[in-house]
């Protein structure tokens, strides 16, 4: 299916609410980050020059962990719902990418749950601050995604080990 137009973003993000850490419920797969991999977080923080931090971890196979840190810049008048990621050479163990559009498509009042997508539809990411979500909440944010043109027959649903 061939989509003319990027998905619609989330009208406005407050920057600081969103920060702090994000559990990955599911995922549309990426080439660089083995399905083995559970309980991968992401976390966001404020550095001084006013870019945000991230900092990716997960367990491999083996129970490491694993880690990959980057920047992100907001994209100007994108009230806060566009970064600009990008991921130092030597952290890109597993990111899908050096650079990259993250794009927040979806976020809750209470800053609990966010859809996040790329504006090529190749990549989704559902959070949650919890490392599990309610499915009726996941459907519905799941159902957010499909009517913006993601397709989601590959969809990984990511393990937290806390949660088994």
């Amino acid at each position: 299916m061939h989509h003319q137009h990027p998905p619609v973003t989330a009208s406005s993000v407050d920057l600081q609410r969103y920060l702090g850490t994000w559990y990955e419920i599911a995922r549309l797969p990426m080439r660089h980050e083995p399905r083995d991999y559970t309980d991968i977080t992401a976390t966001y923080s404020l550095q001084e020059d006013g870019k945000v931090k991230v900092d990716n971890r997960a367990r491999d196979g083996e129970g490491e962990l694993q880690q990959s840190v980057g920047e992100a810049s907001v994209v100007d008048g994108s009230g806060n719902a566009k970064l600009e990621v990008s991921f130092m050479p030597d952290g890109f163990k597993w990111v899908p990418f050096t650079k990259g559009d993250y794009w927040i498509l979806r976020v809750d009042e209470d800053y609990r749950t966010a859809l996040v997508g790329s504006p090529d539809r190749k990549y989704l990411w559902l959070l949650s601050r919890e490392p599990v979500m309610a499915a009726s909440v996941k459907n519905e944010y799941l159902a957010t995604a499909t009517a913006q043109g993601f397709e989601l027959d590959d969809l990984i649903h990511t393990r937290q080990t806390a949660t088994d």
